[in-house]
């Protein structure tokens, strides 16, 4: 059986999905995914950086 055959139908699948999952979501609570997010990633690069920096600092 050739799968290159359904590679439409999954393409339209997926984007009926990844629309009907957008179409549900209001305006807040996307912003408020947004922030936390942002925060989330904020978070993790200082704490990368600060480890970073701390490290070498040990090293002889």
């Amino acid at each position: 059986m050739d799968s290159s055959n359904f590679l439409p139908t999954r393409a339209g699948t997926t984007g009926g999905l990844l629309i009907n999952v957008l179409l549900q979501i209001s305006g807040s609570e996307m912003i408020k995914t947004v922030v936390v997010t942002a925060t989330g990633a904020a978070v993790s690069f200082l704490v990368s950086f600060l480890l970073q920096r701390l490290l070498k600092r040990r090293k002889p």
